[in-house]
């Protein structure tokens, strides 16, 4: 089975609830077009038509894919919003993927606002591929300790995580200039804030959570080529060949994915696109990547 793990889908009914809030985040449609306001992002147009259309003509297939896995966009910070908000736009979200062909699959993401164990049960029984998290909500030791009852029962099921960029509860990003170019962020925040997760994770989450499968969005942010830097700052020593540690290549090419390779071994690197944000780019080993990422959730309970 050849796996796309990280596409987003803008589903009408999730743009529905989106564009009846009066805060962050929120929608606001004009002319076929409708924007994403989100605290720390610029505003995000989709063009709906478009969207819909996309969806309906499963474009994973000219990838030659099987399955392409939807979360939901973290940067959003929709798991950060107070708990009765966030049920019901991440209901509204898996609803939506529900409803899709079975070439969709998704990751099933929990509110972190009072977060409850029977979260983690009820994504994984509603049929969601592993979990989903925001990598802010991992970041050192305080917030990897609140996360940890999710993190047990994850674990306790034999289902993947997934760690896209986006915010913790109470720590939004500062608002985004609009003097920065639309890349900004991707460059920045969300490096950051992988590298940050991944860090806390190798050198203190590991330990405590043995059995947990991790998958990493965009390698990590590239966060293993820190190793040697971390040693020379007297950190900890680190396993990169982690066998339950893997990492989604979205928006990087050969060079970074080739030495990710050298460094963490083949074996952990699976296919991710980022669809519809960015375009993948060819990096000479996706059907191989393709492969893997599948292998990785085989077993496990698809959305139909």
């Amino acid at each position: 089975m050849r796996v796309d793990l990280h596409q987003h889908l803008y589903t009408q009914p999730l743009l529905d609830r989106l564009e009846r809030r009066r805060s962050l985040p929120f929608a606001r449609r004009l002319d076929g077009v409708t924007t994403i306001h989100a605290a720390g992002e610029l505003p995000y147009a989709i063009a709906t038509a478009a969207e819909a259309a996309r969806v309906q003509a499963r474009v994973e297939r000219s990838d030659g894919l099987d399955r392409a896995v939807a979360a939901i966009s973290s940067p959003l910070g929709i798991e950060a919003l107070p708990r009765p908000e966030a049920l019901g736009l991440l209901e509204a979200h898996l609803e939506a993927v529900d409803a899709l062909s079975d070439d969709f699959a998704a990751w099933g993401p929990v509110a972190l606002d009072e977060p409850e164990i029977s979260d983690v049960d009820a994504v994984l029984d509603w049929g969601c591929v592993g979990v989903s998290v925001p990598a802010g909500a991992l970041v050192g030791r305080e917030r990897l300790e609140l996360a940890s009852p999710l993190l047990q029962r994850v674990a306790a099921r034999g289902a993947p995580l997934f760690i896209h960029p986006g915010p913790a509860p109470g720590n939004w990003s500062a608002a985004t200039s609009f003097s920065e170019p639309p890349w900004w962020g991707a460059l920045t925040s969300y490096v950051a804030q992988m590298q940050a997760a991944w860090l806390t994770f190798a050198c203190v989450g590991r330990r405590d959570h043995p059995d947990l499968i991790v998958v990493y969005a965009m390698l990590a942010g590239c966060a293993p080529l820190q190793a040697e830097r971390l040693s020379a700052r007297h950190g900890p020593s680190l396993d990169l060949s982690d066998p339950l540690t893997f990492y989604e290549t979205s928006s990087y090419g050969p060079a970074a994915v080739d030495t990710m390779a050298r460094l963490v071994g083949e074996r952990q690197l699976v296919y991710g696109s980022d669809r519809p944000v960015v375009e993948p780019t060819l990096t000479g080993r996706d059907p191989v990547l393709k492969a893997q990422a599948g292998e990785l959730i085989a077993g496990r309970v698809l959305v139909t």
